[in-house]
């Protein structure tokens, strides 16, 4: 009998020992940053580490999400999808089943379909492509960052004062470059412009002498950029040397941001683009965030791929505390429809893509009380700046 009783115990101390740990496993709020930490993109996904850096700390000082605290792992893609995929999945398996951090839509193209089979959820910051909330929506998938499609009907509001006719691409070999050169052609050709000239570089490319030369041979008036990252450094720096830049209106997307900006100097000065996100926005809950980032990061300003992806925590922190749960599944579910206070105002997630509906911004490098930086020139409302969902989208 006494055997007996010793055993009861022994069990029941095993299971509540069980139940305690299964009780702060479900305590702790874990998210899997699959990011390009090195290679071509290496920047930006520093970028991206420092704003979810900031973000987590901000939010466990205030003791977390419903006192859970939020715990992160890195894990290194260098933009490469097959590697995103990968790296992704090791995260899952080490139980960070929210995930973010990817750079190139590539990479969230492989993870997205992935989702659901690991019973994860991710937030996208950075990617671009328009599949992600279109033909390759995922249910477990949502996008903070400003689509294609949409910086296009941003572009077109700039693009129909410009005298400029003729107009080059240049852009990056991949599934955002050349989705990006797409709407662009999509939206000159509505304007009655002409594309003369079409260029897509490789990830990593040194030598962009040839496309350079294909542009000013073309008689184009005006060239559309969408490089990012080194690409985008190695690109300005050569056009200069060329005298592109001189010659012929330049503007783009992820092209010239805060950080290339220090690199390229006064080369970068007077190049127009999309600016998604900037320091520079007046709202009080941006500059409160500004003055946190720069104590954080002394002498900075978050750039454009830091306030995305802090704004892109803002909202996935708010799901989670609605879910008030960590499930994937629970949280994916608050996500839709969600609409919440962040940096750039109220936003809100639409069902139908999982696309946050939110305004953009235009403007060009200018200097700025001494430096050179992105100036926003011009707003563009939400029910301007992003479309209607894609019907080819079906969650």
């Amino acid at each position: 009998m006494r055997t007996t009783k010793l055993y009861a115990g022994v069990a029941a101390a095993a299971f509540l020992i069980a139940a305690g740990a299964s009780s702060a496993a479900d305590a702790t709020i874990k998210i899997g940053v699959a990011t390009a930490l090195t290679g071509a993109y290496g920047d930006l996904g520093q970028q991206v580490k420092r704003a979810v850096d900031f973000a987590v700390e901000e939010v466990n000082a205030k003791g977390g999400i419903d006192g859970r605290k939020v715990e992160t792992q890195y894990q290194d893609t260098q933009a490469k999808a097959d590697i995103a995929r990968q790296q992704a999945e090791k995260l899952v398996n080490d139980g960070f089943t929210i995930l973010t951090g990817s750079i190139a839509s590539g990479e969230a193209l492989g993870i997205a379909p992935m989702l659901e089979r690991w019973d994860a959820v991710m937030m996208g910051t950075v990617p671009k492509a328009d599949a992600l909330t279109g033909a390759e929506c995922s249910p477990r998938f949502f996008r903070a960052n400003i689509p294609d499609y949409a910086d296009a009907a941003t572009v077109g509001t700039w693009l129909k004062e410009q005298s400029e006719k003729k107009w080059a691409i240049m852009g990056s070999d991949t599934a955002w470059g050349r989705n990006s050169g797409a709407s662009f052609t999509k939206t000159a050709s509505g304007l009655t412009r002409d594309i003369v000239a079409e260029g897509y570089a490789g990830l990593g490319t040194n030598d962009f002498a040839p496309y350079i030369q294909k542009i000013l041979d073309s008689g184009a008036e005006g060239v559309w950029v969408a490089l990012a990252g080194r690409d985008a450094i190695n690109f300005a720096q050569q056009a200069k040397q060329f005298g592109l830049i001189d010659k012929l209106k330049v503007a783009g997307v992820s092209f010239v941001t805060d950080n290339t900006v220090k690199t390229l100097g006064d080369v970068s000065k007077g190049i127009y683009g999309i600016i998604n996100y900037s320091s520079t926005l007046d709202t009080p809950a941006n500059k409160a965030f500004v003055d946190a980032w720069a104590k954080k990061y002394p002498g900075t300003l978050p750039a454009n791929f830091e306030g995305e992806t802090y704004l892109g925590m803002q909202v996935l922190f708010a799901g989670i505390d609605k879910a008030d749960s960590t499930s994937p599944e629970d949280i994916a579910e608050a996500l839709e429809g969600i609409e919440t206070d962040t940096i750039i105002g109220k936003i809100s997630v639409r069902q139908a893509d999982h696309q946050f509906v939110r305004g953009n911004f235009f403007g060009r490098i200018e200097d700025q009380d001494g430096t050179l930086r992105p100036v926003v020139a011009t707003s563009v409302a939400a029910d301007v700046a992003m479309p209607a969902a894609d019907d080819a989208c079906k969650l």
